[in-house]
């Protein structure tokens, strides 16, 4: 056990590093909407999931945590209010296989609001409308993940993605005064599937649980001659109870600490931490930090839970600085049978 503690010590030193790192773009992604973050639950906490997330939810954050859910079924709906009245909805299910491991079935879809279109023309302005548009996007995936023993889990991700950008206009002529020239539409619009990898590892001693998530692993697509991934990314992340410690025997209270590092394609690793105090598994209390971020930083939320016969309702609300773009509003809403 000393030496298992030593190597989450030099982990927690090594991540800790990169939270001074400069912001410096070092390739390209699309689809970004798959880095937007889901469940208050996990934002409130300076939005992290990978190795504290056990409920259907996880699967959007390390896919092996849904088989630590302590329910037979359950089911999760979450609200984003984001910036620029740029608002996204995504929920879960998952349910356990017969004792084999437990199903997620997951979806995500983006509401961006709509678009005032226009093209060149020939005129005093310079330009002409061509109406509205909304451009789309949306996951849909398919997730399993078993616990190999009281320790130990994996789990799978597989989901489709898909983007609409909405119709562009397209002329073949070499000027707006060439009578040859003919202005047609041209849709641009991609899906493909991609794939999300997780292992989670409980060390059943002071909290201490330890996640691994490999996430939006693709294939490069392609919009004209420019050719991308999905924004793939490599996550750890380590959660503890630092207060057993010192008193080990709190019964009504729960009290977490929870650091991740996050290493994208596109940009240099970005750390997260996290607070966490829990009072009878009824009411939460949450903070947390992003670093290395553009204008992200600070989190906080809060959780209800309430039983009633058999089934659990959990509901979560997050707050997440934007910095000059205001505020963005998390809500979600958990049902356990």
């Amino acid at each position: 056990m000393k030496k298992e503690i030593n190597v989450l010590l030099l982990f927690l030193i090594i991540i800790s590093n990169y939270s001074y790192a400069q912001i410096v773009k070092r390739a390209q992604a699309g689809f970004r909407f798959l880095e937007n973050p889901i469940s208050a639950e996990a934002v409130g906490r300076g939005a992290t999931g990978v190795a504290t997330m056990q409920n259907s939810n996880a699967v959007f954050w390390n896919p092996a945590g849904i088989s630590w859910m302590n329910s037979n079924v359950d089911v999760n709906f979450n609200y984003t209010k984001g910036i620029a009245d740029i608002n996204y909805f995504s929920t879960s299910l998952a349910f356990d296989a017969w004792g084999f491991g437990v199903i997620s079935i997951n979806g995500i879809m983006m509401d961006y609001g709509d678009f005032y279109g226009t093209r060149r023309a020939d005129n005093e302005s310079g330009y002409i409308e061509t109406g509205t548009f909304s451009p789309k996007a949306l996951a849909l995936g398919l997730a399993f993940s078993q616990k190999v023993s009281s320790n130990f889990s994996y789990g799978v991700n597989v989901k489709y993605v898909y983007q609409d950008l909405g119709d562009v206009w397209v002329g073949s002529g070499t000027s707006l005064n060439d009578p040859s020239l003919q202005l047609l539409t041209k849709n641009y619009s991609l899906g493909d599937f991609a794939v999300d990898i997780g292992a989670l590892y409980d060390f059943n001693y002071h909290g201490i649980m330890f996640g691994a998530s490999l996430q939006n692993v693709s294939r490069e697509l392609k919009y004209e001659d420019q050719k991308f991934p999905m924004p793939f990314a490599v996550s750890f992340g380590l959660t503890v109870d630092p207060i057993s410690f010192l008193i080990p025997d709190l019964k009504d209270h729960s009290f977490k600490f929870i650091i991740e590092s996050r290493h994208p394609r596109d940009f240099k690793e970005k750390v997260k931490y996290g607070l966490e105090y829990k009072f009878m598994d009824l009411f939460t209390v949450r903070t947390g930090y992003m670093s290395n971020l553009d204008e992200r930083g600070f989190t906080a939320g809060i959780g209800v839970n309430q039983n009633l016969f058999d089934t659990n309702l959990k509901v979560d609300y997050a707050y997440e600085n934007f910095g000059i773009f205001g505020a963005v509003h998390f809500f979600s809403i958990g049902v356990r049978y």
